[in-house]
């Protein structure tokens, strides 16, 4: 039995870009299903792995979110300021540790217990960005810093606490379009009920 992965040979790479992440051009091999090998181009942004986690204070039902400017959403004409839940890049961290430390700067909060949930690409066609998902619950005595990010990361972050259901008739609104953050709202409402 041949391994699927034997179909595509990457004939060559070139580096388009390489400046706050690397973009480059692929030339692969691909043989399709019918054993026939196309030469194929393809353009991919290296972004890397990333963390998302959803804090949850499940005695006064509400969750911690974040509100960041996002540049993609202001070139489109959205909202340039978006909700979203904590999240940020491995920075060759374990995944766990790297979501404490973006939950720390972000938001404020020490994470006592956190819950590994799944993994995700964010958008294979084009992008290397794997994003680890996780859970965590949280009281207000777990508030031990301000948040708000890092100054020397030009972070302007706004910490919001919103109850589950006004977070959820967000997404349907419009006012939280973000994926990583629907996919975590959307796991608390199917899993509310198993976690105490």
């Amino acid at each position: 039995m041949t391994d699927a992965n034997d179909r595509v040979k990457i004939v060559g790479e070139t580096t388009l870009s390489d400046g706050w992440t690397r973009l480059s051009d692929f030339e692969i091999d691909y043989t399709d299903q019918r054993g026939e090998t196309q030469r194929l181009k393809r353009e991919i942004y290296h972004r890397g792995e990333a963390a998302a986690i959803l804090l949850h204070d499940p005695e006064r039902d509400t969750v911690v979110l974040v509100k960041q400017f996002r540049l993609p959403a202001h070139l489109l004409g959205d909202p340039s300021w978006m909700i979203e839940v904590p999240a940020g890049l491995l920075d060759s961290d374990q995944p766990e540790e790297a979501i404490r430390r973006e939950a720390l700067e972000e938001t404020g909060y020490k994470l006592r217990d956190v819950r590994f949930l799944f993994r995700v690409y964010m958008s294979p066609g084009a992008i290397t960005e794997r994003v680890h998902f996780f859970y965590a619950p949280i009281s207000q005595s777990d508030k031990t810093e301000e948040g708000g990010g890092l100054a020397e990361e030009h972070e302007d972050i706004e910490v919001l606490e919103v109850m589950v259901s006004d977070a959820m008739a967000m997404i349907e609104r419009g006012e939280i379009c973000d994926a990583k953050t629907i996919m975590l709202l959307q796991w608390l409402q199917l899993n509310r009920g198993s976690l105490g």
